[in-house]
């Protein structure tokens, strides 16, 4: 066992091991990678980034990047719409970006499909 190991960032116990890639917290339970100890900012907080690596934010204009289907429209939405005012959710299927889209309504879209305007 290593003694320079950093103590749990959720309750800040001392007693600490490597499990694989993670460090792992006996009392607990939370499992985090060691790497990313310094740059979480809070427990659950998560980053999503857009096609090309740029991190999405609440509010952020976006440009969709290739032409989607839509179910239940006979055209679908086209490369190069913009999307204002975005938000950040907890999606189903990959679906983390909820939004308004002109002509279209209410709708969620994967960030894989978007990139930062």
């Amino acid at each position: 066992m290593s003694d320079n190991l950093p103590p749990c960032p959720r309750c800040s116990c001392e007693y600490t091991y490597e499990m694989n890639a993670l460090l792992v917290c006996p009392e607990c339970a939370h499992e985090w990678e060691p790497a990313a100890a310094g740059a979480e900012s809070g427990p659950g907080e998560r980053v999503i980034k857009d096609a090309v690596g740029n991190v999405l934010n609440d509010g952020d204009t976006v440009t969709v990047v290739k032409a989607l289907k839509v179910k239940g429209s006979v055209s679908g939405i086209k490369a190069g719409t913009k999307v204002r005012n975005i938000r950040l959710v907890d999606g189903v299927d990959g679906h983390d970006i909820d939004c308004r889209i002109e002509g279209f309504g209410a709708m969620q879209l994967k960030s894989s499909v978007v990139k930062k305007a």
